[in-house]
């Protein structure tokens, strides 16, 4: 259940969706459709004081996500989403980025595992373009570095649990380029249900600072090879006007 737990990792607004850093094993694949409504009447300003916006910002995203295990070790992965928004200066729909990327574990111990993920994102022109995609027609790329540790709480009822910590850089084509850092937490309570609280966070590394701190609470309901996960996401920080958006998001994903 870590294995399959780990690979649901929400990720920040705005970000991509990624696999946890225990690879599929070979020949199994795994899809995940989510559904995001986040909203805002507040934002972070240049100096992270939260303050009212001047209209309401609503942002609309349902995605599809694809993990392939190409070998015990290596594992392919696809994203593509539909974004719609709106707010006082902008009203935008259509395709968002597309992503696809290799994941390589590099470490396996029992319980722990260190991989390594590089990945490609286009973002064609369309009315979104520029605004929630990464940029009009541009070429993004991205490394990142995963390591998760999984464990049998003795002191708690022995239940299973997981951590993980993700660090990437995105380089970005035509926009500053991000660093980006992910912390994900897990438990089990029953042989189907988990509990997930997770934190993203992200900062631009030239130019105006912008930079964010969202954190998502949600429960994994599995179902055989069914799952069904329901959260809340929430804005804790932010910094270059960055909206403090929140709302509900729902998964479901399926193992083959």
């Amino acid at each position: 259940m870590i294995r399959a737990a780990v690979a649901l990792v929400a990720t920040a607004w705005p970000g991509v969706a990624l696999a946890g850093a225990w690879p599929l094993d070979r020949g199994d694949t795994q899809v995940i459709l989510k559904i995001e409504q986040m909203r805002a009447s507040d934002g972070f300003d240049v100096d992270g004081t939260r303050r009212p916006l001047f209209s309401d910002r609503e942002d609309d995203m349902a995605s599809i996500f694809v993990e392939h295990g190409l070998t015990d070790r290596l594992t392919l992965q696809m994203r593509a989403e539909w974004q719609r928004g709106e707010d006082l200066f902008a009203d935008y729909e259509g395709a968002g980025p597309t992503e696809i990327g290799l994941r390589y574990q590099v470490v396996e111990t029992r319980r722990s595992t260190v991989s390594v993920y590089a990945a490609y994102a286009y973002a064609g022109e369309g009315r979104n373009a520029g605004y929630a995609a990464p940029g009009a027609g541009s070429h993004d790329w991205e490394l990142r570095l995963l390591a998760g540790h999984g464990d049998r709480l003795d002191w708690f009822g022995g239940r299973e649990a997981f951590v993980e910590v993700q660090v990437a850089r995105r380089f970005r084509d035509g926009l500053a380029d991000e660093d980006r850092l992910d912390i994900t937490g897990g438990i089990n309570f029953g042989p189907n249900w988990m509990i997930l609280n997770q934190v993203y966070a992200g900062r631009t590394v030239e130019g105006p600072e912008v930079a964010w701190v969202n954190a998502e609470s949600s429960v994994v309901r599995r179902y055989g090879n069914w799952s069904l996960q329901a959260g809340w996401r929430l804005a804790l920080a932010g910094r270059g006007e960055v909206p403090a958006q929140s709302g509900p998001m729902i998964a479901v994903w399926r193992r083959f």
